[in-house]
Formats: C-alpha cells, structure tokens, sequence
C-alpha cells in the first residue's frame, strides 16, 4: 500500500461562501469520525484531485490539518459532471489498528494470454470490486485474479479462485464462492446476446411511446415513490 497524504487547512467559508473558495483553487472537505467533532477542512485543487485518483474509496489517506495527523478513508466525493472537477470530499478519519470495511477494485491480470484469447474467445469482467475489511496496513490498493488458466466457453472465474491477501477477509462472510467475476464467451454467441438486449431495450422504448404523457407523468411519480 502506498502512503498517500494530503495537506488540509481548517475551513472558514461555508454555504455561499464555497461558490468563492472553489473559485480561488480550493476543494472544501470535511473530516468525520472518532471522538471528535467533524471538522470543515479545504485544500489545493490540484493536490486534492491527485490524492482522489490514487486513493478512490478504499485507500488510506494520511492527513494533515494544521499540523496534526489523522489518518482517514475517502467515503464520499461530489465530482461535477461537466468540468469532472472535485467539488467536495468526505474523509472518515480512522485509527491503525481499527479493522475497516471498504470496496476495492478487482483486476484482472493476464488479458490477451489466456489459451480461451488465443483460441478467439472474449472474457468479460462480470464484476468490478468488492468489499474487504482489514485494518488500514493490510488494505490491499486492488485484487488480483489471473485469467490465464480459462480455456473454453464453459470457463469462468468465480469468487471462490480468489486468494486474499494476509490479514484480508471478504466484508460478507456468506458470499457466494460461486459468485462469477469473469465469464469466457464466444463472438458469436455475445453479439445475438447484444442484439437481442437491443431488442429488448427497443420494444421497451416502443410502449413507452405509446404511452400518453399523463401515464408518463404518473410512472415518473410512482417511480419517485418507490
């Protein structure tokens, strides 16, 4: 795990005020959890987006505002959609030795080596992360599974070939061992799978359509509801 840190200053601009901070290069946060008191924090734009793409929300951020250190995990980040710029984290601070339950990537390694590749078969990545708890030092940055030993269509990966590292458990001990990470299909077989969901989604689009604007109306509130 490598230590990220990031350097906060104590906040003063809340509500209207952020528009103006935001303006000036800084990114508002606060930082939650423990004993204390949630504290409203900013720090520079450019660090900030640095610490949130090497980080995410499962890696440990070593903090530290106005000289003291906390050590703290991303919970939230409010991104903008349009200038995709970070408009205000959520750190939970935590401790050491506190066993944490975070999501963290799952990456598959060996793409375009597997005998099921060479043979023109196409592997699809069935899920992107999963939760994990361990105490801070022991957090892995990401789970790595080789598909180097899928061959055939028949092939797939599943949580049960997961080996976590040292110290790492699955958040939910009832997963499924059979749960699939990665599945092996052949072109053929995926591309009527895609056009019979674009069919689908078609036929879909068509009642809806036919559908007067009221009903329209009424599915959105009864949606809203939900």
């Amino acid at each position: 795990m490598h230590d990220i840190s990031l350097k906060l200053q104590k906040r003063e601009a809340h509500g209207k005020q952020v528009a103006g901070l935001r303006r000036d290069g800084f990114v508002p946060s606060v930082v939650y959890g423990g004993h204390d008191e949630p504290i409203s924090t900013q720090s520079l734009d450019g660090e900030t987006a640095k610490v949130v793409h090497a980080a995410g929300k499962h890696t440990p951020v070593h903090l530290t505002i106005d000289g003291k250190k906390k050590l703290a995990i991303i919970k939230t980040i409010e991104i903008d959609p349009v200038k995709h710029r970070v408009l205000h984290i959520a750190f939970h601070a935590i401790k050491q030795n506190d066993v944490i339950t975070t999501e963290v990537p799952i990456i598959l390694t060996g793409k375009g080596e597997s005998a099921a590749e060479k043979a023109g078969l196409i592997i699809l990545q069935a899920i992107e992360s999963i939760e994990v708890k361990a105490k801070p030092a022991d957090l892995p940055e990401a789970i790595e599974v080789s598909v180097l030993e899928l061959a055939t269509d028949e092939d797939k990966l599943v949580l049960g070939d997961v080996t976590l590292p040292e110290g790492v458990e699955f958040a939910d001990a009832e997963h499924d061992a059979e749960l699939v990470i990665a599945n092996v299909y052949e072109p053929a077989a995926l591309e009527a799978a895609n056009e019979a969901a674009a069919g689908d989604a078609e036929d879909e689009s068509e009642v809806t359509a036919e559908a007067g604007p009221e009903d329209a109306e009424v599915s959105a509130e009864a949606e809203k509801s939900e």
